[in-house]
């Protein structure tokens, strides 16, 4: 663990960490958070039990992430699980919300387990990494494809979105998301076609949903979202902090990401994890060339969730306005590189890039059977695959003895 540093700092010492959070905060929220208002929207919540789920994700993230920094002095920062809210734009179509919750306490429970075990390592190698990269991927196609199917019905709207992320990838890559935000936010006001007028600051209430436990969400829901997540987001973001020379081990932050998690699961927060994509913000050089000061950009980025969390009322009215092209283009620029990243890492080791397109081609189909969705047989299917092609699969008796 990271030696604490003295709590005497100088000004110029909080200043570029916060700034470094505070763009860290807009990225997520400008960037991929869409895709909650678009899964709540599929399962039909109110407008205030879909504050109660921003309330829900921003709150835990915000406590977790200022915790986990403060303690190990690390800029640890907690993000809600993007490929997760992602699958559960088709997941929460053909699951019961009650039994949602249920499922998002299942998976919670794992993460706690892992970390209370210490078998995060272990684990991760039962599933073979073309694999969970092709389930990934195969999650995230519809909204790349998204982002230009709504040219049909707002051509103008989507073909400057789309320049402008071009663009703005090639001049300043770090803030296409939020610009293309700005841009699209300037051209709907300016056209007429969202009026943001009658929005007021209005505090979030927490609404709590009673869990329900059923096979189907189980295999449908709580499995898939506990995979995505822990390739998705736990295994980047872990590779992140490593990469910058952070040596806090695994576990702890499983377990404080899971209790959080679990506590906030009846309000509607799905999964919450270490950040990867948007963390990289914070861990880094640019943050603070001295990296015993970098956890204070941790520490701002939970203070700005809580804030955003008490007014998800306000940003959940926000969002509602917008226009379900605008929405569904913003979200599928802004998966792109992940969606790149994912087919790349699925495809890259030639033993295994059949079976991984198998898992891919599987999950994009999007097949519910028996009433569990595509990702679920999107992951059978591809590990069927393996064992029938290489003729073996993981031992589990040799993972319990590692």
């Amino acid at each position: 663990m990271r030696k604490h540093t003295s709590p005497l700092l100088r000004g110029r010492d909080l200043i570029s960490p916060t700034i470094a959070a505070l763009i860290s905060v807009i990225v997520n929220y400008g960037g991929t958070f869409i895709l909650v208002f678009q899964a709540a929207k599929v399962a039909g919540l109110s407008p205030e039990m879909t504050a109660s789920w921003i309330w829900s994700i921003s709150i835990g993230v915000g406590i977790t992430g200022i915790w986990l920094s403060y303690r190990y002095r690390e800029p640890i920062i907690t993000a809600w699980s993007t490929p997760g809210v992602a699958f559960l734009v088709s997941a929460l179509a053909v699951t019961p919300y009650p039994e949602a919750i249920g499922a998002y306490m299942i998976s919670a429970v794992g993460f706690i387990i892992l970390g209370l075990t210490g078998m995060f390592e272990r684990f991760v190698q039962l599933i073979p990494s073309g694999i969970a990269s092709g389930l990934l991927a195969g999650i995230l196609l519809q909204f790349g494809i998204s982002a230009f199917a709504g040219a049909k019905i707002d051509p103008i709207l989507v073909v400057i979105l789309f320049a402008s992320y071009i663009l703005l990838r090639r001049f300043t890559s770090r803030y296409a998301i939020v610009g293309i935000l700005v841009i699209g936010l300037i051209y709907l006001m300016s056209t007429g076609k969202a009026d943001f007028s009658a929005i007021t600051l209005t505090i979030a209430s927490p609404v709590f949903v009673a869990p329900q436990f059923s096979l189907h969400a189980l295999l449908g829901v709580a499995l898939p979202l506990f995979i995505i997540t822990l390739t998705g987001q736990y295994m980047p973001g872990m590779l992140v902090l490593r990469n910058d020379g952070f040596k806090t081990s695994a576990n702890p932050i499983l377990i404080a990401t899971g209790l959080g998690s679990l506590i906030t699961a009846p309000f509607g927060s799905h999964a919450f994890n270490v950040a990867a994509i948007t963390a990289a913000i914070c861990t880094g050089k640019d943050a603070h060339e001295d990296a015993s000061k970098r956890y204070i950009a941790g520490i701002a980025c939970g203070v700005f969730y809580i804030t955003v969390g008490i007014f998800g009322v306000t940003l959940a009215a926000l969002f509602l306005i917008l226009p379900a092209t605008f929405i569904a283009t913003l979200a599928g620029l802004a998966l792109i590189g992940t969606i790149g990243g994912s087919l790349a890492n699925a495809l890259i080791e030639p033993k295994g890039r059949e079976t991984a397109l198998i898992t891919f081609l599987a999950t994009a189909a999007n097949v519910t059977l028996l009433g569990v969705g595509g990702a679920f047989w999107g992951l059978v299917a591809g590990l069927l695959a393996h064992l029938l092609i290489n003729g073996k699969t993981p031992s589990f008796t040799s993972f319990l003895r590692r």
